[in-house]
């Protein structure tokens, strides 16, 4: 059953960021970040429009969080993202000292989890796997209307 404060509500969230993303002809990634069952920040990746390898939807997201709370730090926050982050985005994370990252698909190349849960904050959790087929789908579609 999905209630207004799961996990798989803020999924879908970050799955309709992902979806514009998508439609930009940006790799469909997308993110929220939650504060008290407060969504106080969205973005998708933006790195083609912007001409910025940086712009990734997870960055962008924190970014907006910090001038939201007016805060660097992000202890009391989730980011919801729709695949799991590089190792920039996960650097960024332990700087915001992110109290909870939730992502939906792994990335099997670039994941942060290929070096493990030590590149983020000590008291991240970390939950993964929410919503897998669809954030999964969504990008492997993607990547195959691209080769087409």
């Amino acid at each position: 059953m999905l209630t207004i404060f799961s996990d798989e509500h803020f999924m879908r969230q970050a799955l309709q960021e992902a979806e514009a993303a998508f439609e930009e002809g940006e790799v469909p990634v997308g993110a929220v970040v939650v504060c008290q069952n407060q969504v106080i920040a969205r973005a998708h990746n933006q790195t083609e429009r912007l001409l910025d390898v940086t712009a990734h939807a997870e960055i962008l997201a924190l970014t907006a969080a910090s001038n939201y709370l007016g805060s660097k730090y992000l202890q009391d926050c989730t980011l919801f993202v729709t695949l799991e982050p590089c190792v920039m985005c996960a650097g960024a994370l332990q700087w915001a000292q992110l109290g909870r990252l939730v992502y939906g698909a792994p990335d099997d190349k670039r994941g942060f989890m290929q070096y493990g849960k030590r590149l983020l904050h000590p008291r991240a959790q970390v939950e993964y796997g929410v919503l897998l087929e669809e954030c999964s789908t969504l990008i492997q579609s993607f990547f195959q209307q691209r080769r087409s």
